[in-house]
Order: C-alpha cells, then sequence, then structure tokens
C-alpha cells in the first residue's frame, strides 16, 4: 500500500500531508494525557513488530504494494485510534527515509490511509462490533476493515492523480487486502490480542474490554 514518489501531483501531496499535521496535534494531545508509562514498552513493541510485517511486500500491478498495516491492534489495545496514528506515523517515516519504502512526497497519502483511515476504522469498527459480538472476533473483523476499507482508498486516490485506472486498481487493491486481511492482519491481530489479553490484561485499555 506504500506510495512512491511521482504518483501523486505535489498539490494533491500537500492535501494529505496538511491532514496529518491536524490529525497529529490531536495524536499528540492524546500522547501526553492518556498514555500511561506502563504502555510505552507496548507502543515500542508493537512498532517494531510492524515495521518487520510490512517488509513483506506483495508486488501489485501499477507500482504499489500489499502488506499487512498493524494499525488496528495497536489502537484498540492502547484504547485510540491516535496510538495507531502515532506508531504508524513513526513506521512510515522510518521506511521511507531509510528503507526507500514508500516515496517523501507521498508520505503524507501513505500516513493518511495506513495511519488515519487504518486506526480509525478499525479501532471503531471494534468499539462498535464488540456490543453484539465477542471481542476476539470484533477484532479480527475491525483488523481486516482497517486493511481492505484502505486499500480501496488508496485506488481511490491514485485513480484521481492520474496514475491507476479506476476499475482494475480497486479490483487488484481490494483482492490482494481482502486476502491479506483474512489470511495476515485478522488471524495475527487477532493472536496478538488473545495472547496479551491472556498474560497482561493489565495492558491492555480499559476502553477495549468493557
Amino acid at each position: 500500500m506504500h506510495i512512491p514518489d511521482g504518483f501523486i501531483p505535489l498539490w494533491q501531496c500537500a492535501i494529505y500531508y496538511i491532514i496529518i499535521i491536524i490529525v497529529g496535534y490531536f495524536a499528540v494531545s492524546w500522547a501526553r494525557n492518556k498514555l500511561n508509562d506502563k504502555q510505552l514498552p507496548l507502543l515500542a513493541v508493537l512498532a517494531a513488530g510492524i515495521f518487520a510485517i510490512q517488509a513483506l511486500n506483495i508486488p501489485i500491478p501499477w507500482g504499489t504494494s500489499g502488506h499487512m498495516v498493524g494499525a488496528a491492534i495497536v489502537g484498540i489495545l492502547l484504547g485510540s485510534p491516535y496510538a495507531g496514528f502515532l506508531v504508524l506515523a513513526i513506521v512510515l517515516i522510518l521506511q521511507a527515509l531509510l528503507a526507500g519504502d514508500g516515496g517523501v512526497t507521498a508520505l503524507g497519502a501513505n500516513i493518511f490511509n495506513m495511519g488515519v483511515l487504518s486506526s480509525f476504522i478499525g479501532f471503531y469498527s471494534f468499539k462498535g462490533m464488540k456490543k453484539f459480538i465477542k471481542d476476539v472476533p470484533a477484532v479480527f473483523i475491525a483488523a481486516f476493515l482497517s486493511i481492505f476499507i484502505p486499500s480501496l482508498a488508496c485506488a481511490i486516490e491514485l485513480w484521481f492523480a492520474g496514475t491507476f485506472p479506476l476499475i482494475a486498481g480497486l479490483y487488484f487493491m481490494g483482492i490482494y487486502h481482502a486476502v491479506i486481511g483474512v489470511i495476515g492482519e485478522g488471524i495475527i491481530s487477532s493472536i496478538v490480542f488473545v495472547a496479551i489479553k491472556g498474560v497482561r490484561p493489565d495492558l491492555i485499555a480499559k476502553e477495549s474490554l468493557t
């Protein structure tokens, strides 16, 4: 889902940067007021894990790629989509600057898709579904949606930028990320949630357990 440089006009890149700067302001405010010292090691471990799993890329026609994201489980465990945003923003910045994975000009768009859309869709899908189903199935579905919907948004953005054909872009991005969402994002996020809940439930935010 990483978008390289040159795939989006600079004026559109600027719009995505403005959006993530605004979200980043609220995310930093959340971290200062809500994130406690006990959760910081978990945040660091999740960031390292996400950096690693995103290295497993599946090439998709017309130049982008498919891979797991991880934003949903971060938000669910720490009780806010802002947590997912912060982790993904850090990971994507490091990937762009150190590994050349995703462009610098397109960094705003990449953080918007994987940090904003994935985090908010994943967290609020989980919160909504948890009213009707148990927490593990809710994690699975939320994680799936958190990668599948942003992948379609990415295809639309690239079509709007004149890079992707719309229908074929939606088809390839959707199919690839639907598979990744089930066998990767959904299953692994559920395993992580069950493992942490079983061993250290005190690390999971109360908002996600009630």
